[in-house]
């Protein structure tokens, strides 16, 4: 959690129970105004309807055949994962929305369009980085006794964010940088506006964000 200025980012893992609690006694505590989701319109009318929409191939004309099968990928690994600890891919996100509600706070939603990410990963991402990044994916998913350098149920530490940031970013920099960097340029700027008419925030961000954004916001403030 990372306070600048009126704004307090919190980073949460997305299937870690750690997280539930942690927002909700964020949101209590800082009785925000308004909080702020990583999350784009259509995103957000599915986790609150429970349909939650899936990439289907005809997408594909769309957003472009590699970021049609980084989708898929994403959606089968937050399923598999969200089975390991209990939590479904989205709650964290959920119980913001919920806390937001108990005490009148307005909520916004800062990310860009799935669809615009998406498109993204077609238009840089390289083949070999594509294999690279399925290779190492599968063969991690089906390793046994494979232990992780954290637990699951939490949110990792600043350090181990750190680390794991910096292996992602050299193993695949293309998508890193479509999926970190630009988005936080993005949700920067969005947070930026609001801060001028809400006198506090809480914004809800994925772990790993938080200083991004926060440097985003000191460069363009």
């Amino acid at each position: 959690m990372i306070h600048y200025h009126h704004l307090v980012v919190v980073g949460t893992s997305h299937i870690a129970q750690e997280s539930l609690k942690e927002i909700s006694e964020v949101i209590q505590k800082e009785r925000p105004s308004l909080v702020a989701l990583e999350l784009d319109r259509g995103r957000f009318k599915g986790l609150v309807s429970g349909e939650k929409g899936k990439i289907r191939f005809r997408d594909s004309s769309k957003i472009g055949v590699k970021g049609y099968f980084f989708a898929l990928i994403g959606e089968f690994a937050e399923r598999k994962l969200g089975d390991v600890v209990g939590v479904k891919p989205g709650e964290d996100m959920l119980r913001a929305v919920e806390e937001a509600r108990k005490i009148g706070a307005k909520i916004a939603l800062i990310d860009q369009p799935i669809e615009k990410t998406l498109k993204r990963f077609s238009e840089v991402l390289t083949w070999k980085e594509k294999g690279k990044f399925v290779k190492d994916f599968f063969a991690h998913l089906f390793r046994r006794n494979k232990k992780l350098p954290f637990d699951l149920r939490s949110v990792p530490n600043d350090d181990m964010i750190k680390k794991l940031l910096e292996k992602f970013k050299g193993d695949y920099p293309s998508i890193y940088h479509v999926l970190v960097v630009e988005r936080n340029v993005v949700m920067a700027r969005r947070l930026h506006q609001l801060m001028k008419d809400y006198e506090k925030i809480v914004a809800v961000v994925g772990a790993g964000h938080e200083e991004g954004l926060i440097n985003e916001l000191e460069r363009i403030s």
